[in-house]
């Protein structure tokens, strides 16, 4: 198991897993553009080694992310990287999967990381909220634009024009929190998720994500034909054939990403 903490973001490597935390505890973990550099290096680690499959963004200290630090804000400073956005997230996601594992509370920009990422594991007294408009903002980071996409266009409005909290229970009633944990255990559910989907083909579940996000914008008619571009490499991998293989010989397959 590999660990490295720079003081602003901790990773650590196991099982084709990377844990991602921010590690800001006595901020509540609000990101400044420190920060948002050691996210978006710890997002390059996770795309670039051959031996991690998917990842989880947490939060060290029992607290997600507070969102934007104001302090830093008020000084002129910007956390966000041009072209990946807010904690060189939110607007160039990793190509591998992104599981966000939530204790606490995800609030501003901490809701927009969590939406950022493919998949919300949270505890049950977790909270999220984009308030961003209660302090003459707006939720730019992702809010306005991907909470519509993931919630009937009522709630999503009353949410983002009040800025009021919701719980995680209500969030899992929405669909828009995939499992629920216990209060303290986001990152072990989160991990058991992680483990499940690690378990699959490398290079099928980065073709999968892509063409999960990439799809709405398609229309049916096309949306055949783009995908093709991107399946065929899988038909035609080395992997491709290990899980025919593997299956036909009842065992686990050996993955190798080619």
């Amino acid at each position: 198991m590999a660990a490295m903490s720079d003081g602003l973001v901790t990773t650590q490597a196991s099982d084709g897993i990377l844990v991602i935390a921010i590690n800001r505890p006595g901020q509540r973990n609000a990101i400044d553009l420190a920060t948002t550099e050691a996210l978006a290096a710890a997002f390059d680690e996770l795309d670039a080694r051959a031996d991690l499959s998917v990842g989880i963004l947490t939060g060290n200290g029992g607290f997600f992310c507070a969102g934007m630090d104001l302090k830093a804000f008020l000084r002129g400073e910007r956390p966000v990287i041009s072209g990946r956005g807010f904690g060189g997230l939110t607007e160039a996601a990793p190509d591998k999967p992104l599981i966000a594992a939530v204790e606490g509370a995800a609030l501003g920009g901490g809701c927009e990381l969590a939406l950022s990422c493919d998949m919300i594991v949270a505890a049950r007294d977790a909270r999220f909220a984009l308030p961003e408009v209660k302090r003459g903002l707006v939720a730019a980071a992702g809010g306005v634009l991907r909470l519509p996409r993931r919630l009937p266009y009522h709630i999503a409005m009353e949410l983002v024009l009040t800025g009021a909290t919701f719980e995680a229970e209500q969030a899992r009633s929405w669909g828009l929190v995939n499992r629920l944990a216990e209060s303290g255990e986001a990152l072990a559910v989160a991990r058991q998720l992680a483990t499940e989907v690690a378990a699959n083909g490398p290079l099928a579940l980065r073709v999968t994500k892509r063409l999960v996000m990439q799809s709405d914008e398609w229309t049916l008619t096309e949306s055949f034909e783009r995908q093709r571009e991107f399946t065929a490499q899988v038909m035609q991998s080395d992997d491709a054939r290990e899980g025919a293989r593997a299956f036909a010989e009842k065992r686990a397959p050996v993955w190798t990403g080619r």
